[in-house]
C-alpha cells in the first residue's frame, strides 16, 4: 500500500513542484515579459485556470474509465506541459539553437496554454489520487495514507525552492540577463532564460509518474460498481487478506444497488450536509491565502528582507516547516483524529496571519516568523485533512464526481487568490492583505466545530450508513 501511495502521490509531488517553481522564475518572467502586476497574477494563476477544467472532467472520467487509467491521462498532460514550458518559443537575444522564433506576445500564449495544460494534469491528480488510495486502503491506515497525498505536494515544494535557489547560484550575476551572443542550449536555459530550466527540471518526474502507474492496480470498489467482482476480490486480498476482503466486499454489495452516482444523487437529503463539507471546506483551507503564499514566497519574504538571495533561502526555509509539519500531521491523524487537528490547525492559522499583516503593518524585517507559524498551522490541519475529509465522506459510485466538485472549490478559490495577491499587495499593502486573510479564517472554525464529524477508524460503507442513519 504505501508503493501504490506513492506512485499515485507522485501527481500531488509535482503539483507542490509546480506551485513552488513559478516562485523562483516570477522575477525573471516579469522583467523578460516586460508583466504589469495583473500580468504576473495571471501568468501564475493561469496553472489554477487549468485545474479547475481538470476538476470539471476528472469526476466523471475516473468513474466511466477508472482511476488508474484517470491517473494515467493526468501523467501524459503533466509531461506535456513540462516540456512545452521548457521550449516555448524564443523571444528574446540570438537565434542559436534552432528554436521557433516568436514575438513576445505570442511566447507569452504558448507558456500560458501549456501551463493551463499542466494545470488540467494536476486537477485530475487532485480529485483521483485521494479516491484510489481510500478505496485501497484499510481504515485503519487510511487517514495517514491517503495524508501522504499531501506530504507529497509540501515535499515537491521543498525540492523546487531547493532547485530554485541552486538554479539561481549556479547562474550567479549572469542570472537572467540575455546578451545577443551565439550561447549553448544549457547557458540558454539555465543562466540567460532560467525561467526555462527551472520549468525543464519537472520532465523526469512527469515522465517518472507516467511509467510506474502502469505497475499499480485498479481500484477494487471501482471495479465492483462495474460488475467485476472477481477481479476487486483479488486485489483486496492482496492488500488486507481474505478475511478482511470478504468482510469489505460483503459491505460494498450491501450498500451498492443504494448508489445512484448522479447529480441527482449528490443533492439528495441524506448527502447535503457532506456535499457542503466537500465543497465549503477545501473554499476555506485556500481562503486563508496559502497558495498565494507559496505561488509568491520570495516575493512575500523579499518585501520584508529587501535581499534577492535571503527571499530564496526563506522560501526554502517555508518548504522545510510546511513538509515537516505535514509528516507530524500524518504521524497523528489517527491518534487525535481528522476534527481535533483540524481546528487546532485553523486557529493558529487566524493567529498566524493576523501577527504576519501586524509585522508588516510596522515595516519589520521579523515577518517570517509568524509566517513560518502560519505553514506550520496549514500543513499539520487544512493541508491533508481536507483531502482525506472529502475522499471519506461521499458513497463509492458518487465519489469521483463529488471529490471533483470539492477540488473544484478548492481550485477556483486558489487561482482567485493567486490572480489577485499581487493587485491586493499593490492595493492595500502587503499588511491589509494578510489581515484580510486572516478574517477569512474566521468563518471556517464555526463551521468546522459545527458540521464537521470525526471520521478516524471507519470503513468508508459505516460512515456512508452515518449519513443514512442520520437523514432517517
Amino acid at each position: 500500500m504505501f508503493v501504490i501511495s506513492f506512485i499515485s502521490t507522485i501527481g500531488g509531488f509535482l503539483f507542490g513542484y509546480d506551485t513552488a517553481i513559478i516562485s523562483g522564475c516570477n522575477s525573471f518572467l516579469e522583467v523578460h515579459f516586460q508583466l504589469t502586476p495583473a500580468m504576473l497574477g495571471w501568468v501564475v494563476s493561469s496553472a489554477l485556470l487549468g485545474t479547475i477544467a481538470g476538476c470539471i472532467v476528472s469526476g466523471i472520467v475516473t468513474d466511466r474509465m477508472g482511476r488508474k487509467r484517470t491517473l494515467i491521462l493526468a501523467a501524459f498532460l503533466l509531461t506535456i506541459s513540462a516540456v512545452g514550458c521548457l521550449l516555448v518559443p524564443q523571444f528574446l537575444g540570438e537565434t542559436t539553437h534552432g528554436w521557433i522564433k516568436s514575438n513576445l506576445t505570442g511566447a507569452f500564449n504558448w507558456l500560458i496554454v501549456f501551463r493551463m495544460i499542466g494545470g488540467i494534469g494536476v486537477g485530475i491528480t487532485s480529485v483521483v489520487a485521494p479516491i484510489y488510495i481510500s478505496e485501497l486502503t484499510l481504515p485503519e491506515n487510511r487517514g495517514k495514507l491517503v495524508s501522504i497525498y499531501q506530504l507529497s505536494i509540501t515535499l515537491g515544494i521543498l525540492l523546487a525552492f531547493l532547485i530554485d535557489w541552486i538554479v539561481l547560484n549556479n547562474a550567479g550575476d549572469a542570472a537572467g540577463i540575455v546578451s545577443n551572443e551565439k550561447i549553448g542550449f544549457f547557458r540558454w536555459v539555465f543562466v540567460e532564460e532560467l525561467w526555462r530550466g527551472m520549468f525543464g527540471t519537472e520532465i523526469p518526474i512527469a515522465m517518472l509518474f507516467f511509467f510506474l502507474l502502469f505497475l499499480t492496480p485498479e481500484s477494487p470498489r471501482w471495479l465492483v460498481a462495474k460488475n467485476r467482482n472477481d477481479e476487486a476480490l483479488k486485489i483486496m486480498v492482496r492488500v488486507g487478506g481474505e478475511a478482511q476482503a470478504k468482510k469489505e466486499m460483503a459491505e460494498i454489495e450491501e450498500l451498492k444497488y443504494a448508489e445512484r452516482g448522479s447529480f441527482k444523487e449528490l443533492f439528495s437529503p441524506m448527502l447535503r450536509i457532506p456535499f457542503f463539507i466537500g465543497v465549503l471546506l477545501p473554499m476555506f483551507s485556500h481562503l486563508s491565502g496559502i497558495a498565494a503564499i507559496m505561488y509568491f514566497a520570495p516575493n512575500i519574504i523579499n518585501e520584508s528582507v529587501k535581499s534577492v538571495e535571503s527571499s530564496f533561502l526563506g522560501a526554502v526555509l517555508v518548504g522545510i516547516v510546511n513538509s515537516a509539519f505535514t509528516f507530524i500531521a500524518i504521524l497523528n491523524i489517527e491518534k487525535f483524529g481528522r476534527r481535533r487537528l483540524l481546528l487546532v490547525g485553523v486557529v493558529g492559522a487566524f493567529l498566524s496571519l493576523a501577527g504576519v499583516g501586524l509585522l508588516f503593518a510596522f515595516d519589520s524585517q521579523y515577518v517570517i516568523i509568524p509566517l513560518l507559524f502560519y505553514v506550520a498551522s496549514f500543513a499539520f490541519s487544512y493541508g491533508p485533512i481536507v483531502w482525506v475529509i472529502i475522499s471519506e465522506i461521499f458513497p463509492t459510485n458518487i465519489r469521483g464526481l463529488a471529490v471533483s466538485m470539492g477540488s473544484f472549490s478548492l481550485m477556483v478559490t486558489g487561482f482567485l487568490i493567486t490572480l489577485t495577491n499581487p493587485v491586493f499587495f499593490k492595493a492595500i499593502m502587503p499588511s491589509g492583505t494578510f489581515f484580510l486573510y486572516a478574517g477569512l479564517t474566521l468563518p471556517a472554525i464555526w463551521f468546522i466545530w459545527k458540521y464537521v464529524p470525526e471520521t478516524k477508524g471507519k470503513s468508508l460503507e459505516q460512515i456512508e450508513k452515518y449519513w443514512r442513519d442520520r437523514k432517517s
